[in-house]
Parts: structure tokens; sequence; C-alpha cells
């Protein structure tokens, strides 16, 4: 618990009343010492359900913003993986670690596809770890998109599984352009840990329903806001 207060910046009873709030909606099991988040707990094609429509239109606008011999790093997640299938044929370098757009993407000779290494999370059609981490911080991209899941009304965006956590923050350092891709539902979302914050994004793509005193606080620190 003191660890994570030092890794949020906040006081250890702030993470005690947050861990029983998690803990009683069902997003965390107590064990001895603190708690921890059940690993993929909703499988991906049930995620993939949750907002289709509006996770498919953010997921064209966002392609809108990739041009020609751009090279792109697409984080896991469901948004990711229809970015991916709405970029299908352009002339670009496409870097992920992401199986859900490797299935996108396999056949497309147009793209050049950059497979990262890692352990495999077979539920959330990912690989994850340190070799991940590091692949990145080998690789230098043009643009990359990041998912999340959910974002604090002052723009803090978060993440519910902590293996994830050092890879996003290691997509974010990749490029001098991230995109957040979050539907309406990641307002405020769920999460336990910080990623990075409003100000790390240069373009929120959001839908129009998303919450305006987030989008905001977007505004507010210089980040483009797209509604799709």
């Amino acid at each position: 618990m003191q660890e994570l207060a030092e890794i949020m910046d906040v006081s250890p009873s702030t993470i005690r009343r947050d861990l029983n709030m998690l803990s009683a909606e069902g997003l965390l099991r107590r064990v001895r010492g603190g708690g921890s988040i059940e690993p993929d707990g909703i499988p991906f094609q049930e995620v993939a359900a949750k907002s289709a429509s509006s996770k498919e239109r953010i997921a064209k606008a966002a392609a809108s913003l990739v041009s020609a011999g751009d090279v792109v790093v697409l984080d896991i997640g469901t948004t990711t993986a229809l970015i991916a299938r709405a970029l299908r044929g352009k002339d670009i370098t496409v870097i992920t670690a992401s199986i859900a757009v490797l299935d996108e993407l396999r056949d497309d000779n147009d793209i050049e596809l950059i497979m990262l290494g890692g352990v495999l999370r077979r539920s959330y059609h990912s690989l994850v770890g340190s070799l991940t981490e590091d692949a990145l911080g080998q690789l230098h991209a043009t643009i990359s998109f990041l998912g999340t899941s959910g974002v604090q009304v002052d723009g803090t965006v978060m993440d519910s599984t902590g293996i994830e956590v050092p890879i996003k923050r290691a997509i974010l350092a990749s490029s001098p352009r991230t995109v957040l891709v979050a539907d309406e539902t990641k307002f405020p979302g769920t999460g336990i840990l910080s990623v990075c914050q409003a100000s790390d994004i240069s373009t929120l793509v959001t839908s129009a329903k998303a919450n305006p005193q987030t989008l905001e606080s977007f505004n507010r620190a210089g980040s483009d806001v797209m509604l799709a």
C-alpha cells in the first residue's frame, strides 16, 4: 500500500479507500497486505462488444490522423485493433504488441508490421513484460495510439493492470505525438495506477458523450480534442 501511495503521490489512506471501493465493485480481489486487480476479468471479445459503434467511430477518426510513410505504434486493446482495421491499405509501418492487431493486418502487403516480443497474455490477445518494454525503447515512431481503462476528471490517464503501465509509458516515449483513444465509458472508467497526464497527450479522440469536464481538462492542458 505504501508503494502504491508513493507511485501515485497520495496518502496511504487514499489508497486504502480506493482499494475498498474497487473491491466493493468487484474490480479488485483483496489479499493479505493489499489487493490485486483480477487479471483479464472480462475476455477480449466481451470488451470489444461494449460500446462497439462508438469505438468504431473513434477508430476511424483516429486512423485519419495517420499519413503515408508514418511509423505507427498501436497499444493493445479493442479500440486500437479497430484502428488497425481502418489503417488497412496505407503505406505505413505499424509497431505493436497486440495479437488482435496482427490478426487485422497479417495479410496486408501495404503495411510493414513489426511485432514486439513478450509474454503472451492469451485472454487479452497481447504480449506483455520487460521484453515488450525493452523493444519499444529501441524503436522510434512518428505517432502512437494509446488506450486506457479510465480517465479521471483532471485528465489523469489510468490503467487497472500493473504489467501494462510500463509498456504504456514506453509507448508515450516512443514518438513525439501520442493519441489517446477512449470511448465514453472510460470517463471516469476504472484504474488504479496513473499512466500519464493530459499534458502528455497530443490528441484525445473520443465520443461526443464523454464527460465535458474531463474534455475541458484536456483542452486546458493543450491537447487537441477530436469528437467522433
